[in-house]
């Protein structure tokens, strides 16, 4: 069994990893970590965990978590990480970062635009990005993986095959992207306020969102073609899911059909993402508590464009399931083990 400390189990983020990990044949949730309410049983926070015989929460130790563990989550705001996992690291623990400490390669990036300093760049060398589709070996040799956002793994896992094969313009990429309220986490803002959001949309860090230098930074590893990506974010009055709509423009004359040939031979292998058939609208609710990446492909002769549609449940596919499939690709496990096969419908 691996022994499993989830710290930040209090949030979203680490509600859904003991969710998950609760049913894990080859888990033992050993250890929980809070920094607002240790000594509590964490049950008293989310009543739906009762009866799990979870631990007390426990106050954040590097030195004693490492003793106490075999692998770290940490489901934490962005800065908690970039100080504590290198100590994790150093004492022999296994690290999956849920936040964006590690997800930027240069630090003068992170700082612009996450308004934090940036984590010791030894320790940012080293971590691996866990999109388990694209970087399956570097993950199951990791020992600090960077968990992708849930705005990039949808987007992605949408746009790599088609920049991989050099029919769209790098520079070309419009990005509309849609998220539920979840994505925001668990604290008290005017901004996920009730009121505030419900029977209503908007963008929102249009042209600033600290995701688009991961998305750009990620397609240029993949691809080997400098890129630039229009991405804005909309808040929509629903709890779970994002849809990501992808406007890249074509330099080849291809069809329809290459480029759905072309999706579904690149992703035949991938349990977690479904190519759907050529027509299809995939709606968030598809793949609602699930750790599947729905995409839809369609060319528009008349604009000479392509559009991607690109569907997840954000707090899975786009946090905790993706963690743990990266899990078990590090620990040498089938990729599937513990992560629900059948989306919650309707």
């Amino acid at each position: 069994m691996i022994r499993v400390g989830i710290v930040g189990a209090t949030g979203y983020g680490g509600a859904e990893l003991i969710r998950l990990l609760a049913g894990h044949p080859h888990v033992e949730i050993a250890n929980v970590y809070s920094s607002s309410a240790e000594g509590e049983g964490l049950e008293k926070t989310f009543p739906h965990v009762a009866g799990l015989g979870l631990p007390k929460l426990l106050p954040i130790d590097a030195e004693s978590m490492s003793a106490a563990n075999d692998l770290i989550f940490l489901a934490t705001p962005a800065g908690v990480s970039a100080g504590l996992s290198p100590q994790l690291v150093e004492n022999g623990v296994k690290v999956i970062d849920l936040s964006g400490d590690f997800r930027l390669e240069k630090g003068e990036v992170y700082k612009a635009w996450y308004k934090k300093q940036p984590a010791p760049a030894s320790y940012v060398e080293q971590a691996v990005y866990g999109l388990t589709e694209w970087n399956r070996e570097q993950v199951a040799g990791a020992r600090l993986i960077a968990n992708p956002g849930c705005y990039p793994t949808a987007t992605l896992l949408a746009l790599i095959p088609l920049m991989k094969s050099g029919w769209v313009q790098s520079n070309s990429w419009i990005v509309d992207a849609k998220s539920g309220v979840s994505g925001a986490g668990r604290g008290v803002s005017l901004g996920v306020h009730y009121s505030e959001i419900n029977e209503s949309i908007h963008a929102y860090k249009v042209g600033s969102h600290q995701h688009t230098p991961e998305i750009e930074q990620e397609l240029q590893k993949q691809s080997g073609v400098e890129t630039v990506v229009q991405f804005t974010p909309h808040l929509v009055p629903m709890t779970r899911g994002i849809l990501v709509t992808a406007y890249g423009q074509l330099t080849a004359d291809v069809t329809q059909a290459q480029i759905q040939e072309l999706y579904e031979a690149t992703y035949a292998d991938k349990p977690f993402v479904r190519v759907r058939p050529a027509g299809s609208h995939p709606r968030t609710k598809e793949v609602y508590g699930s750790n599947y990446c729905d995409i839809a492909i369609h060319v528009d002769q008349r604009t000479g464009r392509v559009v991607l549609l690109s569907v997840i449940d954000n707090m899975m596919k786009g946090a905790a399931g993706q963690a743990v499939q990266n899990m078990n690709v590090m620990f040498g496990l089938p990729e599937k083990t513990g992560l629900p096969l059948v989306p919650v419908y309707p």
